[in-house]
């Protein structure tokens, strides 16, 4: 008869079954969490509501109390445990790279909760661990299809009014344009006035999904803009000039909370999530309606 031992906590039952291993930090990845998320979107059976991963060196896993389940991904492989995969030995999946592709290949980036995420460009991966999610394109340059999209995550339409103020400051940390160089002295740099503008920014969303309370956005993303500003470079500008590819790198943290009152509040642009009504601030410092 085999030794069945109970388990007090997720994180001794998971050193146990798995395996040896050392209680140390271990790190996750971008691609591992993308399909964490992707497995609790698309087999919400096995992986029911959004878990945070663990770390116990060499894993990075996540827990699921209802179903007794966990996934965890160790060496570039990608195991289940417990629940209808049994308890006695680890289920191998698949690895981290070809399961990742396709997650990719499926058109999504797994499941973010507070986020709208289905119509973000190739390329972009958006994870979330605990509160905090992460946009990064992975040192890459990416071309943007809409540059005028560029809420990557954005908060999805509510069924229902949550009564839940959530107001969203970002601190650009860095910004670098390459491709596009200014050498007259006195003409205005408008990358640098953009990235005034999106500092100075602030947004505040109306019934507000729960997920979005005290959530933090960190952003690593490098956009090619070849495709939007090419043109220039047909034409000879004073003191400008275009050297392609051009590309935007931009590094910031958008940080979220809980708010009494979107219009009691400094924010830019306030939006209801429920009635999607929007109203923007203008030059004279009042909110306006501007959308409905």
């Amino acid at each position: 008869m085999k030794k069945r031992i109970k388990c007090t906590t997720f994180s001794f039952c998971f050193l146990v079954l798995f395996g040896n291993a050392n209680l140390a930090s271990s790190a996750t990845t971008p691609e591992i969490e993308a399909i964490f998320n992707w497995a609790e979107s698309n087999f919400s059976n096995f992986f029911p509501n959004h878990q945070t991963t663990q770390m116990i060196d060499p894993w990075a896993f996540r827990f699921y109390p209802s179903t007794g389940i966990y996934v965890g991904a160790k060496n570039n492989e990608v195991f289940v445990l417990g629940g209808s995969f049994g308890s006695d030995n680890p289920t191998f999946i698949d690895t981290v790279p070809s399961l990742f592709a396709q997650v990719q290949g499926s058109g999504g980036n797994g499941s973010v909760p507070g986020c709208d995420t289905s119509d973000i460009p190739a390329g972009l991966v958006v994870t979330q661990n605990g509160n905090v999610v992460n946009i990064t394109t992975n040192g890459q340059c990416i071309v943007v299809p809409n540059p005028a999209n560029n809420n990557f995550c954005g908060v999805p339409p509510q069924p229902q009014a949550t009564g839940i103020s959530v107001l969203s400051s970002t601190n650009v940390t860095s910004l670098v344009i390459k491709g596009i160089e200014i050498s007259t002295p006195g003409i205005p740099n408008p990358f640098e006035s953009a990235a005034e503008n999106i500092t100075d920014s602030k947004f505040c969303e109306i019934n507000a999904p729960a997920e979005l309370a005290n959530q933090i956005v960190n952003s690593d993303i490098c956009f090619d803009m070849t495709d939007q500003f090419g043109p220039l470079s047909d034409s000879s500008i004073p003191g400008i000039t275009i050297t392609p590819p051009i590309t935007t790198t931009f590094v910031g943290t958008a940080t979220n909370q809980v708010v009494p009152d979107c219009f009691a509040t400094d924010a830019t642009v306030v939006n209801d999530a429920f009635t999607g009504e929007t109203w923007t601030r203008d030059v004279n410092g009042n909110l306006v309606q501007t959308g409905f």
